[in-house]
This record gives structure tokens, sequence and C-alpha cells, in this order.
């Protein structure tokens, strides 16, 4: 006698699992635009790649006979596979039972697919809707009690942050908990117009006298704005490219090295109109992406949190091949000067080069932090000691570039301290305790006064201070190491990833990422 009866009930449970919530549904599922869990998966991973752990976990009705007479599976699918060929783990919530809430999931499969990334050394892909498992006001009668608060497994998150890649992807309305999952993450990411996240839901919110649709309160341009989450697609399957793209540049774990990818572009590229890419009128500005396209490898930027902090450029990128990551001023907004929500998206994206062992490269136009009321009312100095303190924390290689402005305190955050980075400056690279314009008149105020013609000594006064700070007088003391031709930019940044490569060591991170 053989043990077939078994596998057949099996068989006939991972059926019913494989139902989900039931066709109704799921049904409303599609209706949504919206792809069932399991199909999410299947676009995911590498075709048949995926194999699933707790599969038949539910719960399950039996008759007097003690039969199965029902079953509804647990609303968190989770798994290993492959993507691109990587092993990864997978974990994601099934909208169709229970709107993923915790009246319908078993907490120890959350955590166990925590602790199996994290102890696999696997990056881990969270596919996040509905409530990722929390709470559900029903959640009091269906267990008779209220539950003291507490999100166990929550650790294995933290932990996480600090040891694996960990993408959250927002699939849906996202709420409580399943929020929480998609802000802890190293990247996070929403579709347009069918996601949406908030700490508590519109009727919710509702009681407090503000009445807002669900992208009103909070659709992708709230939380791109905001800072909780990354990116936002128009489908689905733009998310999932997204995720694959971004693992791309990072190792499996902090016990590895991000690899090297393909060499497709010529280290010794040089770009003509870089020559002229920085306006010689200081009160012009310019593009600062046109410049991260032109010298890193061709089509490997992926920026990170474009909404974001937008005085700063984050992404990843490649340099003949070897992944760094990558910052860079944008002129466009408050001129560059650090904001108080640049300052933290600097501190951010700081941590996770540190934590995955990459090499920061920093083309730099920043006037300085932010001056005025905004700034004082939102923290920047505070937030910009934060920043600056990752900076000097890291013992990843630097390199940067001052393309236009470096002044005072922010301006002197763009290398980590007491450690050798390869420093450049353009031609166009102007720096100080603070920028003259604007400051003339304050400083020389009593000899303008005095002056029969104010205007003209004005005008004197600046031509003189101008040439007093050429970039030469600083070369000439050794302040700056090389000023060099623009074109040549690409070049000395694909020596530099060269040359960083081997200095590169894997292990834990001097301190831990936070989201």
């Amino acid at each position: 006698m053989d043990w077939q009866p078994e596998l057949d009930e099996l068989r006939r449970r991972e059926a019913l699992a494989e139902q989900l919530g039931g066709s109704e549904r799921v049904r409303r599922q599609h209706e949504g635009g919206r792809y069932t869990i399991r199909e999410r998966i299947a676009l995911l991973a590498d075709p048949g790649s995926f194999h699933e752990i707790g599969k038949i976990a539910g719960q399950a009705i039996y008759d007097a006979r003690n039969d199965l007479a029902g079953f509804t599976p647990s609303n968190f699918v989770f798994g290993r596979a492959t993507v691109d060929g990587r092993p990864v783990v997978i974990g994601g919530d099934d909208f169709t039972v229970r709107g993923g809430s915790a009246d319908a999931t078993i907490r120890e499969k959350h955590f166990t697919c925590e602790q199996m990334a994290h102890d696999l050394r696997l990056p881990l892909i969270r596919l996040v809707e509905g409530s990722g498992g929390g709470g559900s006001v029903k959640t009091i009668e269906t267990t008779g009690r209220a539950n003291v608060p507490g999100v166990t497994g929550w650790e294995w998150v933290v932990t996480n942050l600090g040891t694996v890649p960990r993408v959250a992807m927002g699939l849906g309305s996202v709420a409580g908990l399943g929020a929480a999952h998609l802000a802890a993450s190293h990247y996070s990411v929403m579709i347009k117009g069918r996601s949406a996240m908030f700490v508590a839901g519109p009727p919710v919110v509702e009681r407090l006298g503000q009445k807002l649709t669900k992208n009103q309160l909070g659709g992708w341009e709230i939380q791109l704005k905001a800072g909780a989450v990354d990116h936002a697609v128009d489908t689905e399957e733009e998310a999932f490219a997204c995720a694959r793209r971004f693992l791309s540049y990072l190792p499996s774990s902090i016990d590895e090295l991000p690899a090297r990818g393909p060499r497709t572009d010529d280290p010794g590229r040089r770009e003509e109109w870089l020559l002229h890419a920085v306006p010689r009128d200081v009160r012009k500005t310019y593009k600062m992406r046109a410049i991260v396209e032109a010298v890193v490898d061709q089509g490997s930027f992926f920026e990170i949190g474009a909404l974001y902090g937008r005085p700063i450029i984050t992404g990843l990128a490649r340099l003949d091949g070897w992944p760094v990551a990558l910052m860079a001023s944008d002129p466009l907004f408050y001129g560059g000067t650090w904001t108080a929500d640049a300052c933290q998206k600097v501190e951010r994206f700081v941590d996770l080069a540190q934590t995955f062992h990459l090499p920061v490269v920093y083309l730099v136009d920043c006037p300085g932090f932010l001056i005025g009321l905004e700034a004082e009312q939102t923290g920047t100095i505070k937030q910009g000691v934060r920043a600056m303190s990752a900076i000097w924390q890291t013992t990843i290689p630097w390199c940067a570039v001052i393309v236009r402005n470096a002044f005072g305190v922010a301006g002197a955050a763009h290398r980590h301290g007491g450690r050798y980075c390869p420093r450049y400056a353009w031609p166009s690279g102007r720096w100080g305790s603070l920028p003259l314009e604007g400051g003339i008149e304050a400083a020389y105020r009593a000899e303008l006064d005095a002056a029969p013609d104010p205007a003209a000594r004005l005008g004197e006064i600046d031509a003189r201070l101008t040439k007093l700070r050429s970039p030469f007088r600083s070369a000439e003391t050794f302040w700056i190491e090389e000023i060099v031709d623009p074109r040549d930019t690409r070049p000395l940044l694909c020596d530099f990833a060269n040359l960083a490569a081997p200095l590169r060591r894997p292990g834990p991170s001097t301190h831990q990422m936070r989201p």
C-alpha cells in the first residue's frame, strides 16, 4: 500500500489554495485593473522558478466526520524564486482574501519570509496590497478581545534593512502595517492611479473632518513628494521591471560585493558639449541630469526619489561596468541649496551606499544650506548635521567633482572626513564660506556709503574679489587638487571606479541602514 491517497489530498488542498478568495473576488481584482498575487509572482519571477512555502496554510472547516469541508488560504503567499537568474525571496499579500487584513493571515508566514531572506542572504521583494497583515476593526469580534499592539517579527524587517536588499511594491490600497512594509525598504514603487498609501484610509480620516478620495489622501504624487515612496509607474509590469533593475546594481547581501555589469561604453568617451554645459552667468541654471547621463555608462543611470528633496539627485549608475551610488546637485531647485528634505534624502542614500558597499560619486553644485524662515521652520540645520554625520561615517570610496558651487557647511559635505577622496573641479568651480553675491553690500557697507558713486565702487569690489576667488588661486595652495577639462570627467570617473573596486570589503556596515 502506498501513500497516494495522502498525495491526492495534498493536491486537492493546493488546488483550493490556488483559488485564492474565490472566483468573485478574483473577478473584482481584475476589474480594478490589478493582478492577483499568484499572477504577480508569475510575472515577476523567472518562469517556473517559484517554490512556495506554506501553500496549504489557511483556515479550514471540517464536517462531523472531521473531513475537510471548506478551505480559505492565508492571504500571504511567499517562497523562493529566481529573478533574472538570481535567487530571491518573494512575499506578497492576497487582497482577494479579506483585503489582506490580519483576520485572514498567519503571522508566522510574514516573519518566516523575512527570516528566510536574512538567513539565506537573499534579496527580498514584498508585493504589498491591503493592510499587509495589519489589524481590522472586525478583529475584536473574531478574536473576542482587543489586542495590545505589537508587530511580531518586525525585528527581522529592521535587521534585513542592514543585511539584504529589500524592495517593496504598493500594488493597490496600502494602509497600516502594509504601509509600514512599503516604507521599510531600500527601494519602493507605486502604480499611478491604482495605488494609494496611508496610515489610515479615507473612511477613518473622514472622522477628522477631512473628506478625501484615496488619491487625494495618499496617491502616488502625495507619497513621492513626501519621500515615503521612491518611484511610480503606469503598470505593474513596469514596477516589476524597476525592481529587477534596482537589484541589478546591488549584491545579494552585505556579505557580497556588487558585481560588475556589462562593459558596453568606452571609458575614455569625451563629450564635447560639457565644455559649455555650465553658463558663465552664475544666475543662469543648467540641466544637471544631462551631465549625469553624459559621464556614466550610457543608459545606466537609475534615479531614486526624483520628486523628493529635489535640490539633490540620487541614483545608481555604472562606470566602466562598476555599480556606483551617484549624487548630483540640481540647480533647478533652490539653486542646489540643501533643504531639510534634501538632507534627509542624502542621509538615507549614503546609508544605502555604505550598507551595500557602493562607491559614491558626487557632482557638486551646492551654495550651502537653505536660509530664511522656511529653513528654520523645517529644522534644516538639524537635518543637515545628520546628513553630514552619515557622510563622515562612511568608509566606502568617494569621488567628488565640483561642477560649480561649494559654499558653507553644506558645501563642505562633498566628501567624507579623514580619508583620501579624489576631488576634481571644473573651471566653473566656485567656493568659499559664502557666495559673494548678496554679501558684498553687507561686508563693504561703510566703503560703499562713502563712495561718490556706490554702484561703480560695488562693481570695482566685485571685479577684484572675483579675481581673488579664481579656482587657480586655490590650486596654487593645494586647496583644490585638480582643475580638469569637463570633457575628461567620464575618463576620470571610470578610473576612480576601477581603482575603488578592489578596495571594497564585504561584511556588516559601520552603522545600520534605517528606512
